[in-house]
């Protein structure tokens, strides 16, 4: 082969290895390109992967022991999961409490259970946990960046078991399972608390009667099982709230039946005792319903639910229902009356009052006994005592009140005055069987306060002394007028209204008849002197003397029967002008003392008349002939009738100004009393 050959297949092997380099070195370049996002992805991995790794650099010791660890805190977390699981199982089998009530009750029992484990156990398994993160953190036997989010998802698991947030593992579905069962406690007593039908016991015929427990036996074992679950899940103080708002509700529904509007009547918006008067014996039939029909119920039906979760319990659940349904309006109303101004009606109805709480007292006393009721026995407390000592100031300030009347003028009419008329009826009032027998209890309590002894004749002395003082003031009284005729029209009055108004009464009796007949024989006198001073005095004026023997002639007669008849008819119309006036309140007073007046003049009159009236019938109508017989009768019947006027009332001048008002004014005429 020749140099040139050899030179020539040289360069072809050179040119073939280049091309064959050239290939590989694209194929390479191709390669690279192809492997950057894979370097990519294995720099990403990097992190994660040292970390793998990194239990393998750890020393052999740390990695031996961090297995046990692990394998103590598996077992726990896996038996939590576990239970987990089972709680989330259980929300499926929860019905709904109307349908099946044990069926629930059952279910949530079982929800219970399986969260206290949950409770008991979650700690543990957490306390494993932290035990393996503080060993991995303190060997270095995992990434800082692992330990770190292990170290929060624990941090989060303590404060769900233990803290505010404790519900979400999973106590959650816990109370979302008792909510249901409070809306079915409300359900039940909202669809079987219906108000009762009410009587307004005030109504004649109408009777009240203690109503049987208002829920169905069914209903109350009901509600008691799910007051055990709930109690056991530390719910009672809103069951009992629910149970309050639910029957104080229907409690205030059923009064408003009984229109108890008078109760919210302030001590401003009345006067006196006699404008509420008929209120106050609402009060007294109204509150004995109500605690003998409602409040009874409720106290049963409280002890029917709740007596096997204890007294105090149902007492105080008790007591706020009463609180709240109107027991407090009933009593604060009896306290408004008290602080009204005194007079002496407001006794009688202070007396009403004490007799409408005592009749109460044992049932006041067993409802509301206990100590969950101190605000209302405080009220009820308070209560008695004003009305205790407001019955007694007005009692002992009576006799100064009619010692006071003394200052005052006589009625002008000559007619019964306002007091005695009242008083009489008062002091009979109050030795009735009505108030005799209550005003002696509160007598009895208000001297014991007092540390005195009350003696059943003090009440008797005090009355007597009253009378004593009116006999006092009619003396004193007659002795005002000018007219001395019409203190014998106003003797006449009073002493026979005593004596028909105090006979075969209580008080009476308590006077005794030689005094009521004194009265008796008092009118017959001073009904003499009254018709002897006056209208007996006219029949002497038509004397017939100088007419039956007169010898001048008819003219001369004729002029005495004129100058008689004249002295007569001035005499009669100014007697008849005055006494016009007067009044007679009695009837059978008044017709008597008219007949006597007609007896006395009528007779006289018409014999006169009779005889020497033609003597002047001829100087024309009415001059001299002023009245026949029976006009004059008519006229004389007419007389001392009352006259309707408007009543005042009397203020009395009390230089301690106790009472402002206290009998009507005596000046003005009263009605007739038959």
């Amino acid at each position: 082969m020749t140099q040139m050959d050899k030179g020539i297949e040289n360069l072809m092997s050179a040119r073939k290895c280049l091309r064959a380099n050239f290939e590989k070195s694209k194929a390479l370049g191709l390669s690279i390109e192809k492997a950057g996002p894979r370097f990519d992805e294995i720099i990403q991995r990097l992190p994660a992967l040292e970390a793998a790794i990194r239990p393998i650099r750890a020393q052999k010791d740390a990695l031996g022991a961090v297995g046990g660890h692990i394998n103590r805190a598996v077992v726990p977390a896996t038996a939590v999961l576990k239970v987990f699981d089972a709680i989330h199982g259980l929300e499926k089998s929860l019905s709904d409490p109307q349908s099946d009530l044990p069926g629930y009750i059952g279910v949530l029992k079982r929800l219970e259970e399986a969260l206290r484990f949950l409770g008991e156990n979650c700690e543990m398994a957490i306390q494993w946990l932290a035990d393996i993160v503080e060993y991995l953190e303190d060997h270095a036997v995992a990434d800082d960046r692992f330990t770190s989010s292990m170290k929060e998802a624990l941090t989060s698991l303590r404060e769900l078991h233990s803290g505010e947030e404790k519900g979400r593992l999973d106590g959650g579905l816990l109370e979302v399972a008792l909510d249901r069962l409070e809306s079915e406690f409300r359900r039940l007593l909202v669809e079987n608390t219906i108000p009762l039908p009410m009587s307004d016991p005030a109504l004649p015929g109408e009777q009240a009667c203690i109503a049987p427990s208002p829920l169905p036996v069914i209903v109350i074992q009901k509600l008691q099982a799910i007051l055990g679950r709930l109690i056991a899940n530390n719910r009672l103080d809103k069951c009992i709230s629910i149970y309050v708002e639910v029957r104080s509700s229907n409690v205030r529904t059923s009064l408003q039946a009984l229109n108890l509007d008078y109760l919210e009547i302030s001590v401003s918006e009345f006067n006196d005792v006699q404008s509420i008067e008929g209120h106050i014996a609402q009060w007294g039939k109204h509150l004995e319903f109500a605690v003998k029909h409602l409040f009874e119920a409720e106290y049963k039906l409280c002890n029917d639910v709740f007596e096997r979760i204890g007294l105090d319990v149902w007492m105080s659940c008790f007591a706020k229902i009463a609180a709240q349904a109107g027991i407090l309006a009933f009593l604060q109303f009896g306290k408004t009356v008290t602080e009204s101004k005194k007079d002496p009606i407001k006794l009688l109805k202070l007396l009403d009052i004490f007799a409408s709480l005592n009749k109460l007292r044992l049932d006041f006393n067993r409802l509301f006994g206990g100590t969950a009721c101190l605000e209302i026995q405080n009220l009820t407390r308070d209560l008695i005592k004003s009305v205790i000592e407001g019955a007694s100031e007005i009692f002992w300030e009576l006799l100064v009140q009619v010692e006071l009347q003394r200052q005052m003028p006589p009625p002008p009419d000559g007619s019964v005055p306002k007091l005695i008329i009242f008083i009489t009826d008062y002091c009979n009032k109050l030795l009735g069987d009505d108030y005799k027998s209550i005003l002696t209890q509160v007598l009895i309590i208000e001297r014991s306060w007092k540390q005195e002894k009350f003696q059943e004749r003090l009440l008797i002395t005090e009355l007597l002394n009253i009378m004593r003082a009116v006999d006092v003031n009619l003396e004193t009284w007659s002795k005002a007028y000018q007219d001395v005729i019409l203190s014998y029209v106003f003797l006449m009055n009073n002493h026979w209204h005593l004596y028909k108004h105090l006979k075969g009464t209580k008080l009476g009796g308590l006077i005794g008849d030689s005094r009521l007949k004194e009265h008796e024989q008092y009118k017959e006198y001073y009904s003499a002197f009254f018709l002897k001073e006056s209208w007996g005095k006219l029949p002497a004026l038509l004397s017939r003397e100088g007419l039956i023997l007169f010898s001048g002639g008819r003219a001369t007669a004729r002029d005495l029967v004129k100058k008689r008849l004249k002295a007569f008819n001035e005499a009669f119309d100014e007697m008849f002008k005055k006494q016009s006036n007067w009044v007679m309140l009695d009837k059978d007073l008044r017709d008597k003392t008219c007949q006597s007046i007609i007896q006395a003049i009528v007779p006289v009159y018409r014999s006169y008349m009779q005889n020497y009236g033609p003597l002047v019938e001829q100087e024309g109508s009415g001059k001299y002939v002023k009245y026949t017989a029976q006009s004059l009768e008519k006229v004389l019947n007419g007389l001392f009738h009352p006259k309707p006027v408007k009543h005042g009332s009397f203020k009395v001048r009390h230089p301690s100004g106790k009472f402002s008002n206290v009998i009507t004014d005596q000046n003005q005429t009263s009605p007739t009393v038959k």
